[in-house]
């Protein structure tokens, strides 16, 4: 029996909701909008051991629209988060 446990992590910013869910074959992680209307549509990230998939419900096409991404992409949108505008090439740390 899988039960939800919801659940409060202090970010020190407004609050959001996700779930994340473990899967067979990947770890599903789903962003829910609870902003501030317009609202939009649920997103869904799918973590799989060769890529992440990005799905989320297009309204004005009735599809859902779907990226992939490579690891390597997630870990460098993951860092190009915190920077300054510009352009940058991550290097590996010679030890």
């Amino acid at each position: 029996m899988l039960q939800s446990l919801a659940r409060r992590i202090d970010t020190g910013q407004a609050g959001g909701m996700f779930t994340i869910e473990h899967e067979f074959d990947a770890t599903v992680i789903t962003l829910l909008d609870e902003g501030e209307a317009p609202l939009q549509e649920d997103v869904t990230i799918n973590s799989f051991a060769e890529c992440v998939t990005i799905e989320q419900y297009d309204p004005r096409t009735d599809r859902v629209q779907l990226i992939t991404l490579s690891h390597e992409q997630v870990r460098d949108l993951s860092v190009a988060l915190d920077l300054p505008e510009g352009v940058y090439q991550l290097r590996e740390d010679p030890k």
